[in-house]
C-alpha cells in the first residue's frame, strides 16, 4: 500500500488516480500528522509525501517515519526549486526528490525502487 501525502486535494487525488491505475494499492491523506494517525498505518509500505505542507513538513515526517522504521520508503515531491531541496531530501534517506508537475515514468522508477528495496 502506498500512501500518498499532499495538502493539495487535486495534486492527492491525482496521485491516488495515478498509482491506482499503475496497479498499486493507494491511499491519500491531506497531512502528515493524518497519515500517521491512520488506524491502517502499519500497512503501508512506501509514502509520497509533499514537502511544504501546514504543520509536520514532509522532512519532518521522513524523519519520523526514519525513527519509527528506520527502512521506511519515502518519496518526495515539490512545486518548489530551491536549489538544496534534492540534497537534503536524499540526505534525509528520500528515495527520490519529483518536481511537480509529477513526470510518470520517474515517479514508477522511484516507487519500483522504494518497494524493490
Amino acid at each position: 500500500m502506498i500512501s500518498i501525502v499532499d495538502d493539495d486535494d487535486a495534486v492527492r487525488e491525482a496521485l491516488v488516480t495515478l498509482t491506482r491505475s499503475l496497479g498499486y494499492n493507494s491511499a491519500g491523506f491531506a497531512s502528515a500528522e493524518e497519515f500517521l494517525a491512520s488506524a491502517d498505518f502499519e500497512t503501508f509500505s512506501c509514502a509520497i509525501t509533499d514537502i511544504h505542507m501546514p504543520g509536520m513538513s514532509g522532512f519532518e515526517l521522513q524523519e519520523r517515519l526514519r525513527q519509527l522504521n528506520g527502512s521506511f520508503p519515502v518519496i518526495m515531491i515539490t512545486a518548489l526549486s530551491e536549489p538544496d531541496l534534492e540534497r537534503k531530501a536524499i540526505s534525509g534517506g528520500a528515495i527520490s526528490l519529483l518536481r511537480k508537475p509529477v513526470d510518470v515514468g520517474m515517479l514508477v522508477a522511484s516507487i519500483e525502487k522504494a518497494l524493490r528495496d
